[in-house]
């Protein structure tokens, strides 16, 4: 029976995800939230430390990818050539009961940017380096004995520079666009789902539904409303490794707002993500995870990753 409903959670986000849009913000979208995950549903504290890694040097349109040698210059719009992402992200995690739990999320970006801007003939370079937008966010899971299913609530603070500028080329001194700053502005509203449960003996699976509204403009600019829709399977049988394979899906309106890129944002995004946990003890475990795009649609010209890679570390204390 919580197979069957828990399967059934699944169906109704897959059918709920597209519909709605998701956050602007670059960043991977693989799911690294142990609780939703129901690797532990037990009080106590967790840390969890993060890399990303991910070269978006693909200009895209549509579903397609765009040759950019069919570009010539000057150009009446911007011609993207790549945005370099070395991010950092520390979970803190706080679970007083399993009933109730609570976790920080502080990212921290290193961000190349590398544009021709419209009306240009010559590159424009940026360098970001700092924090990012940090997140609150709570849930509640004592619907059920067995806690396999909760909701998230909590906000997005407007923690991140919003403030940068290009720092080389032809676009010295003049502000970099608002949806690469190292911050949206924004205060955002955050609420989801989750549920997890056994398809077998030794597998484990989790659906997670994550929705972002935010609440202002801030500088003439608002991203867009969204969501981010992941699900995953992993295989428990081994020791010392668990294998475990997410599918990730992030769907993105228009910004708005003035300073908002209202043709060149918005987009859909699916990716495969195969990867391994280690288990050195019971307390500490390393995780490895790479990221493959199976869909893409994208309104306009933007960048894309062809893959990405992530590295991490989870302690319970």
């Amino acid at each position: 029976m919580r197979q069957r409903s828990v399967l059934a959670l699944f169906t109704v986000l897959l059918a709920a995800a597209p519909a709605a849009q998701a956050c602007g913000a670059c960043g991977c979208t693989l799911n690294s939230d142990w609780a939703s995950q129901g690797y532990s549903v037990q009080a106590g504290f967790r840390a969890d430390l993060r890399f990303d890694y991910f070269n978006q040097d693909q200009l895209r349109s549509g579903t397609q990818s765009v040759d950019r040698a069919a570009f010539s210059f000057s150009n009446d719009q911007e011609i993207q050539q790549q945005t370099l992402n070395r991010n950092l992200t520390l979970t803190l995690d706080y679970t007083p009961n399993a009933d109730w739990g609570v976790a920080l999320i502080i990212p921290s970006y290193d961000r190349t940017h590398v544009t021709i801007a419209g009306g240009d003939t010559d590159p424009s370079f940026s360098q970001g380096k700092g924090l990012g937008d940090v997140r609150v966010l709570g849930r509640y899971q004592g619907f059920s004995e067995d806690h396999s299913f909760g909701v998230q609530f909590g906000l997005k603070l407007p923690t991140g520079g919003t403030r940068q500028t290009f720092n080389a080329g032809a676009e010295a001194g003049m502000p970099l666009d608002a949806g690469l700053q190292l911050g949206t502005g924004t205060l955002d509203l955050l609420l989801g789902c989750y549920a997890f449960g056994s398809l077998a003996p030794d597998w484990g699976c989790f659906g997670q539904v994550l929705f972002q509204k935010p609440l202002a403009e801030k500088n003439g600019f608002k991203p867009a409303d969204g969501v981010n829709a992941n699900f995953g399977v992993r295989y428990s049988g081994f020791a010392s490794v668990t294998p475990h394979l997410q599918l990730n899906l992030r769907a993105e309106g228009r910004e708005s707002g003035v300073n908002a890129d209202l043709p060149n944002s918005g987009a859909t995004l699916v990716y495969l993500s195969p990867g391994l946990t280690f288990n050195l003890s019971h307390a500490f475990q390393v995780y490895v995870f790479g990221q493959l795009p199976v869909a893409q649609r994208v309104n306009g010209l933007q960048l894309e990753p062809k893959w990405s890679a992530s590295v991490g570390l989870h302690y319970t204390f």
